[in-house]
């Protein structure tokens, strides 16, 4: 006898098989044998039960096996032709990051078994290839928008000087994170990557009016402080336009408000703290660069 031969056996006499069908009528009924419940309830009567060899002869289990109580899996899963047992749980009142850093830190104390490796599922594999995703989309946003305005404003300075409100914006991000509470979610990085084209307009606006002001004959100094001044009233309009519009968002505290305010709270603070920026800051450097030229 060989291992496979007495455990198809015992799991036939345990779940049971299928040997047969019975015809009656036209109609089919399968024969469903197995042991009777008694036998099945009492390890020693398995002792008794009857194995076929490979010589066709049947022996008694007892004559080639012992049983015995032993601890085991009910059931092994594989991932990668790996054994693995998943330990599986829920979040609530606090972020995901949060919970998976808790549990690193007990595992960095724990003696792990050597060939015993921890991997983390679920959420937070999806959440670590989603921020991958988003990682690359931000770069590619940013090049993607330098390209354009070089398009347009046909030079390499003007896109370098209206960029400099980008840092900025992400800076009033994380400002406005720490002020609420806030944690970096998706939605957050999301809001992110929506800053890369809103916070540019306004500084275009700037520069654009600037390159007409000196077209039409003015020194680099009066075009940026006229610039300043008549520009000043349309990038406070399109600003507070769009940060009264995302409001709501922010403060929303109905059913699934927690995805959606991180993309409100993520877009006021961007959107405050690079207008001040873009007021401030774009005209200088401007300046600073032709200056130099």
């Amino acid at each position: 006898v060989n291992v496979a031969m007495v455990a198809s056996s015992i799991r036939g006499y345990f779940y049971g098989t299928d040997p047969t069908e019975f015809r009656e009528g036209g109609e089919d009924y399968d024969v469903f044998l197995r042991l009777r419940d008694e036998a099945r309830n009492r390890p020693d009567a398995l002792l008794d039960a009857p194995i076929k060899t490979l010589t066709g002869r049947v022996v008694k289990l007892g004559n080639i096996a012992r049983i015995r109580e032993a601890f085991g899996p009910v059931e092994i899963e594989r991932r990668d032709r790996q054994r693995i047992v998943k330990v599986e749980a829920d979040t609530f009142g606090r972020p995901l990051g949060d919970i998976v850093r808790d549990i690193e830190e007990v595992l960095s104390r724990m003696d792990i078994p050597r060939g015993v490796r921890v991997h983390f599922a679920g959420e937070t594999e999806e959440q670590k290839q989603a921020f991958r995703d988003l990682k690359v989309l931000f770069v590619l946003g940013v090049i993607m928008v330098y390209m354009v305005m070089a398009s347009l404003f046909k030079s390499y300075r003007h896109p370098f000087v209206i960029m400099f409100s980008l840092p900025f914006a992400v800076s009033g991000a994380i400002f406005a994170f720490l002020l609420t509470g806030t944690t970096l979610s998706l939605y957050s990085f999301l809001g992110m990557i929506m800053l890369l084209g809103i916070v540019t307009k306004n500084a275009i606006v700037l520069v654009d009016y600037t390159n007409i002001l000196r077209e039409r004959g003015l020194g680099l100094s009066e075009a940026v402080a006229q610039a300043g001044r008549d520009r000043l009233r349309p990038v406070m309009m399109t600003t507070v336009t769009t940060f009264l519009g995302m409001l709501p968002m922010a403060l929303s505290r109905g059913e699934g408000s927690e995805m959606w305010s991180s993309l409100g709270i993520t877009m006021l603070g961007g959107l405050t703290v690079s207008t001040l920026v873009t007021l401030v800051l774009v005209p200088v450097v401007y300046h600073l660069v032709e200056s130099r030229k």
